[in-house]
């Protein structure tokens, strides 16, 4: 990483369990399998690595920090989207909220964080790191917010076409202009 990069990287797929809170879900031994890939292509030099609390964050950050020797930095508000008014839903009615939490972003879904104000958080929490921090970034988080904060750097409306559905990508922004350098890759392009 030549110039100051940073980069959002989305935890892979995860161990979906109903009778667990979905902060508490961790990642399944292919998602574990694609981030050990992809950290042990990290290229030497400085880097930060930042996560949310919730546990496949961590799990997805945790080799990448181990790769370069450096603690992962927990931010509270890196979290997904907050939809704990409802907990876990079914994979036809999860769609359902999806659709309705990209599709109106100024209306709450049945008490969920309403997606703009999910992206202005996620952009402040990063805009803050981004000035603590002289070196390179890996932000390991979750797809919802990620694309929120894509859609936020590029300054374009809140909408579906930034979502990449399913786990496991990255896209990487230049760290002072917040030019984005890349779209949403696949885990398996990251360092490669």
């Amino acid at each position: 990483m030549s110039r100051r990069v940073a980069i959002y990287l989305t935890h892979p797929e995860v161990a979906i369990d109903p009778a667990v809170p979905v902060p508490d879900w961790g990642l399944t031994p292919v998602g574990t399998e694609r981030v050990a890939a992809a950290a042990g292509r990290l290229p030497e030099g400085p880097v930060h690595v930042v996560t949310s609390a919730e546990r496949k964050a961590l799990e997805t950050a945790w080799p990448f920090g181990a790769r370069a020797g450096v603690p992962v930095e927990v931010r509270a508000a890196m979290h997904e989207n907050d939809r704990s008014a409802t907990g876990y839903l079914p994979p036809d009615r999860f769609e359902e909220a999806r659709l309705a939490f990209f599709g109106a972003p100024e209306v709450s879904f049945r008490g969920w964080e309403r997606a703009v104000d999910a992206q202005v958080r996620i952009l402040a929490e990063v805009r803050a790191v981004l000035a603590e921090q002289a070196a390179p970034v890996i932000f390991c988080g979750h797809g919802g917010v990620g694309a929120l904060l894509l859609a936020g750097l590029q300054g374009a409306p809140i909408s579906l076409d930034w979502d990449r559905g399913g786990g496991g990508h990255w896209f990487s922004f230049d760290a002072v202009s917040e030019e984005v350098l890349s779209d949403w890759q696949p885990i398996e392009r990251l360092f490669v």
